[in-house]
């Protein structure tokens, strides 16, 4: 029984980030948190945006993200940091580099094979 149990301490009892769930006062200034985190992805959940997750992780995030928008810092800056800090995986529009090559160029390869199959049965079927 006591197994079963465990999902439940696995759950936070800490309080939210501060500025978690709390919008900036300065509507041009949460204009440019939202944006910044609508395109950086939850480390925990990986499907869905900081600004979507209710993870614990992606509430520290957004607070992180308002803090520093609030301090002064652009949303590129913040995006350099994050980057630097989780790497371009946090990103949903990863920068090209050698690493992120294959996400680059792998659906260009499979658009040319597509289109190289399409001709080879067309013209196929057109000598038939």
């Amino acid at each position: 029984m006591l197994l079963l149990a465990v999902p439940v301490y696995a759950d936070s009892t800490l309080p939210p980030a501060p500025l978690a769930n709390v919008q900036l006062k300065d509507p041009a200034k949460e204009a440019q948190a939202q944006a910044l985190m609508a395109t950086l992805r939850c480390v925990v959940c990986q499907g869905q945006s900081i600004a979507d997750s209710d993870a614990e992780m992606a509430g520290d995030m957004r607070s992180l993200v308002r803090t520093r928008i609030q301090g002064g810092q652009s949303p590129a800056q913040i995006r350099d940091w994050l980057i630097a800090r989780y790497g371009d995986y946090i990103s949903y529009d990863p920068p090209f580099s050698a690493v992120t090559a294959p996400l680059w160029i792998t659906p260009l390869v499979l658009l040319a094979l597509g289109a190289w199959l399409a001709r080879a049965s067309f013209k196929r079927r057109g000598t038939r």
